[in-house]
């Protein structure tokens, strides 16, 4: 079920023409994905008081219709990472809306969602995300949830979780982002933050990305590529179209990633004003994760195969020795473990979900 009105425009910023993308086509291409949906799909523009749109998506088990006298379950809320949107959960939204509603939505500055003007000051830019996704909660009349948050995803739902505490009953971390502290220079390509086994290095697109972060706003490369952006997306992102390659025969997932990321930058901007060099957080979530109340469990999840350091997690235990603090290694799983992994993601996810209610 759809349930909005006509999708706000975007400002392409120069030459329009330029760029093979619009929002229109980012809604064609994301309503060809959410078919795929089993279960009964609430899609529709959520309004804050600054005016600013979040596109979100509820799933509900269309099982549960038949059980109106069932207890409601607390609420699964998933954040994307950077760079993505909702269309990203696709393996994931009807398996684990099985016994409680699923709510996701794209971070402002991102996919769908309004592109506001970001500031330039790190904690303020973090603010500006934190705003917006309680003014949301607020929308939705959610008191407590479950929340789940992918790289970027992770870093702003533990700050949310911070902030307030009292509305987050499991804060689930999925290779989260923008943890350590950027080691030093003698540091770096040792493992870091005591790790005993040497991660994999970075791929080949967020090392091309990070060349030109320094300069420019991260996907920078991608809108001045113009007609050639989708292209370059395919040559650097080709595992996208293999992660859902059962589902998609095409190009479709990475002309998602394409016009999710081609309009004009807004939540680009943000994150590029809270990080450095790409990789490394300007303000560290390890120096805050004690903030969190022990009485709040935690479960962080990593891919094996991912270049994010799961040894962070165990930082993260020590750092909270009074509370309760899983941390969790998908096998066979890079940084886009939801995907890559989904069944035992999904698993995983379920059991955590279970263990609340």
């Amino acid at each position: 079920m759809q349930d909005e009105p006509e999708s706000e425009g975007s400002a392409q910023g120069w030459w329009p023409s330029w760029r093979p993308t619009s929002m229109s086509l980012l809604k064609n291409t994301e309503a060809k994905i959410l078919a795929c949906i089993q279960n009964d799909l609430w899609a529709r523009f959520v309004t804050l008081p600054t005016q600013d749109r979040i596109w979100t998506l509820t799933v509900t088990n269309k099982h549960l219709r038949k059980a109106p006298e069932k207890v409601p379950q607390t609420p699964l809320v998933m954040v994307h990472g950077f760079g993505g949107g909702v269309g990203l959960w696709i393996r994931n939204l009807d398996p684990l809306c099985r016994s409680r509603p699923l709510l996701t939505f794209d971070l402002l500055g991102f996919g769908r969602s309004s592109r506001p003007l970001f500031p330039s000051d790190p904690a303020q830019a973090e603010e500006r995300f934190l705003d917006s996704i309680e003014q949301w909660r607020q929308a939705m009349g959610l008191e407590r949830m479950i929340l789940l948050g992918h790289s970027l995803g992770g870093y702003l739902a533990t700050s949310y979780t911070i902030q307030y505490p009292e509305r987050v009953s499991h804060l689930i971390l999925v290779d989260p982002w923008g943890f350590p502290e950027r080691p030093q220079p003698s540091e770096e390509g040792s493992g870091g933050q005591g790790s005993e086994v040497k991660r994999p290095a970075p791929p080949r697109w967020v090392k091309a990305v990070a060349s030109v972060a320094s300069m420019f706003n991260p996907l920078a490369v991608i809108r001045a590529a113009g007609p050639w952006g989708p292209g370059l997306v395919n040559r650097f992102r080709p595992d996208f179209k293999r992660k859902f390659e059962d589902l998609f025969d095409d190009d479709t997932m990475t002309q998602y990633i394409y016009h999710c990321n081609a309009q004009s930058p807004s939540g680009e901007v943000g994150f590029r004003a809270m990080s450095e060099s790409l990789g490394w957080a300007k303000r560290p979530m390890l120096g805050r994760v004690h903030l969190l109340p022990p009485s709040l469990p935690v479960t962080l999840l990593y891919g094996a195969r991912s270049w994010v350091d799961s040894s962070t997690g165990k930082r993260v235990e020590q750092l909270r020795p009074l509370g309760t603090t899983r941390v969790l290694i998908v096998e066979d799983a890079s940084h886009h473990v939801y995907a890559d992994q989904p069944e035992e993601f999904n698993r995983m996810v379920q059991k955590i979900c279970d263990s609340v209610d």
